[in-house]
């Protein structure tokens, strides 16, 4: 591992938080995969994300630790170096060495691999160099085995205290608490900084010269002389003073100059560490199996086997839940009728909430089985490797070999995702990853795929497989390829976007067994947001919804006269066509709705796809969040005030003529426009928070609605032209 001074391109300095006022501050830090962010939870029992791959910690996280509000815990993003050139390294440098208006925190607990004590005492020692006060918690204790450093030796090489630490078990982080607060309470006081190598004379003038032009407010330390020389170029790090840029400018560092920056430290890790080394773990079932997960011909089958069965599984294994779900919704929807007087309010309750709401709640248990299924590989390592096979692919299609694990990280949601992104080194590629991972099938994608396959597509058996099945592994396949080839044709197309690739360098951490305390965790996590945005989002839009398509309240003028008729019947004691007459009716009125009058405006531009109103009364409230279509539908096809449920009102709807109105074409035309749209308020808005402007978020939106509409216009309409 190396550092070098990469230029690159950031246009904005990454939001952090504000630290509270008066309190200490205990900052962790340490390198992808050393269990910082489990150490992070044991410490303040929170239920940050753990994942088992560089790039899950993209921000700073705060938390009080052990509940004492007077000692406040900040999880640090992961990074090999201080040398900042992602995002995520430039929130991690601005916290320790206390630039861009932060306060330098009071300890600094740095997690140190104890399989991998080099490596990561390097960040040790570049920490040291900013003056930064250390406290080493060695993680991987119980992987280590026999070949575990000593502490109390480690700490007297390093010149701060060492604790031993299984976070995963909560082992020794009583200690490591006690260990802060004991040096909390000694006091900070201001450290010069230690060097572990003497500057050669061409480089101690440099360190010297930039040293002369550091804010008065900055820890005026060899090291930050040290980071400025090898970290500040032209055109990053804006919060950068003019004076020191050209400090360092005039420097005109070498390449020379960054090699003996490295090698100096190096070399001292590889003298004084080697007092330490024991026989190495035995990592030789992980590498047994890796001879197999990266090869290049069995890894690539071995991977497309585990993402068909992962998402074949989404459809067939949660099926049983949905039902279940679907008729308790029916027997809500049957009690509102039966304790609320016919009007508006009952209309309201089991049309617009239980039927809107309700038909997207029903596909929980399909998110949660997805949000299991890719945290079960994400905390087995399976993810790191994924990266590194899919890393010949992702070059000929000009992406980052680091982009794949944003790009996965797309299957649950595009936000998270985009700021995954912040791992990556060159603006370029954080900007192309960032267009093509909204066409990654999402969570919110899921419900309405299994909605439209279940209610539109044939249901034949293929051995143990069904088509239905087949078919939502073929739509997340379809993603896959369709956001590589966009990544392609835009860094060809577009001279922003075109640059020369770099070498993909990533972490295999040795595989370990889930805890399937984390993975319930993240679950919940990532549920509660999914029931939050049902809560606001999807309630408001489904409540505005059935404002359109229930008022003005009144017939067509070419209508038959209902009321009448309805009255005659009743007087008749039928109660079947009395029945018969009410639906008919609350058709008629709503398909004279405001709703229904901006979807037939709107129809002519979406009949050519094979959608009517109806669906384009769904595709715009859509642009909201996706899952609106499904409350759109439900609202439109009042499902779940009887038993008859929304994908059986879909597959039986009738055009005038008696032929069906939506037949397995129309489901496959409507699945790809889903696919390829933007329909994502909060995807545009990170976006646009992480680019730094509307150019890229506009651009965004209009090329994958324009893909969306001409994708699902020359499915439609060859497929029509060849009698599907």
């Amino acid at each position: 591992m190396t550092d070098s001074r990469t230029s690159s391109e950031c246009h904005e300095t990454p939001e952090v938080q504000s630290p509270t006022p008066g309190a200490l501050r205990v900052a962790v830090c340490g390198n992808p995969n050393t269990g910082k962010t489990t150490l992070f939870n044991a410490l303040t029992g929170s239920r940050a994300r753990v994942g088992n791959y560089p790039g899950v910690t993209v921000e700073r996280r705060t938390a009080p630790m052990g509940g004492q509000s007077g000692i406040e815990v900040v999880d640090l993003p992961g990074t090999y170096s201080l040398v900042a050139r992602s995002a995520d390294e430039q929130i991690a440098i601005d916290v320790i060495a206390g630039l861009a208006g932060q306060p330098q925190p009071d300890i600094l607990v740095v997690c140190v691999d104890a399989t991998q004590l080099a490596r990561s005492c390097y960040l040790v020692l570049q920490a040291q160099e900013l003056g930064a006060p250390c406290l080493v918690a060695m993680t991987m204790t119980d992987e280590a085995g026999l070949a575990k450093p000593d502490p109390d030796a480690l700490s007297r090489l390093l010149g701060c205290p060492v604790v031993a630490v299984n976070a995963r078990k909560d082992e020794g982080v009583g200690a490591l608490k006690t260990a802060i607060e004991r040096r909390l309470a000694a006091g900070r006081g201001k450290s010069p900084g230690v060097l572990r190598f003497e500057p050669s004379p061409e480089l101690a003038p440099k360190i010297d010269a930039v040293r002369q032009a550091l804010p008065p407010e900055w820890p005026n330390t060899p090291g930050i002389g040290l980071w400025a020389l090898a970290s500040i170029g032209e055109d990053d790090l804006k919060h950068i003073p003019v004076e020191l840029r050209a400090a360092v400018a005039a420097a005109a560092p070498t390449e020379r100059d960054d090699d003996e920056m490295v090698l100096g430290r190096w070399r001292w890790l590889d003298t004084h560490l080697a007092i330490l080394a024991e026989a190495p773990p035995d990592r030789s079932l992980t590498d047994r199996v890796d001879r197999v997960l990266l090869h290049r011909g069995a890894g690539l089958v071995v991977f497309a086997g585990v993402m068909f069965v992962l998402f074949m599984s989404l459809f067939a294994w949660s099926e049983p839940a949905i039902e279940l779900v679907e008729s308790g919704f029916s027997w809500m929807a049957r009690g509102a009728r039966a304790v609320l007087p016919e009007g508006i309010a009952q209309d309201f309750v089991t049309h617009g909430l239980i039927a809107g709401v309700g038909s997207v709640l029903k596909f929980l248990p399909q998110i949660l089985l997805l949000f299991f299924l890719l945290g079960l590989l994400e905390d087995f390592g399976y993810l790191a490797r994924v990266a590194y096979l899919m890393d010949r692919v992702m070059k000929a299609m000009n992406l980052n070999g680091r982009a794949f694990v944003p790009m996965l990280s797309g299957f649950a949601c595009a936000v998270p995702a985009i700021m995954a992104t912040r791992t990556m080194e060159r603006q370029r590629d954080r900007t192309l990853t960032m267009l093509v991972i909204p066409l990654m099938t999402c969570s919110a994608r899921l419900p309405v795929y299994t909605l439209i396959i279940a209610a539109l597509l044939p249901e034949t058996s293929l051995g143990a497989l069904s088509t239905k099945s087949l078919m939502m592994a073929g739509m997340y396949g379809f993603s896959i390829a369709t956001a590589l080839f966009a990544a392609f044709v835009l860094s060809r197309a577009m001279p922003p976007l075109r640059a020369k690739r770099l070498p993909l360098v990533i972490e295999l951490p040795p595989y370990r067994m889930p805890r399937l305390r984390d993975i319930v965790r993240m679950m919940w996590s990532r549920t509660y947001v999914f029931l939050e945005e049902a809560g606001t989002v999807i309630l408001a839009c489904t409540i505005l919804l059935w404002v359109l398509l229930y008022f003005p309240r009144t017939l067509p003028p070419s209508s038959p006269a209902y009321p009448a008729l309805i009255a005659q019947s009743r007087a008749s004691g039928d109660a079947h066509k009395t029945l018969q007459l009410t639906r008919l009716q609350d058709q008629a009125l709503m398909e004279n709705s405001y709703g229904a009058r901006l979807g037939k405006s709107f129809e002519p531009m979406i009949r050519p796809l094979g959608f009517d109103w109806r669906i384009g009364v769904g595709i715009i409230g859509s642009f909201a969040a996706r899952e609106v279509f499904i409350a759109t539908m439900g609202v439109i096809y009042g499902a779940g005030e009887d038993e008859i449920s929304l994908r059986d009102r879909l597959s039986s709807r009738k055009k005038p003529d008696g032929s069906k109105a939506y037949t397995p074409l129309t489901g496959l035309s409507l699945m790809v426009f889903f696919a390829l749209a933007c329909q994502c308020l909060s995807t545009i808005a990170i976006v646009k928070r992480e680019t730094g402007g509307w150019r890229w978020p506009a651009f965004l939106f209009a090329y994958m609605t324009v893909l969306a509409y001409v994708s699902s216009l020359v499915i439609y309409q060859v497929g029509s032209f060849l009698g599907a």
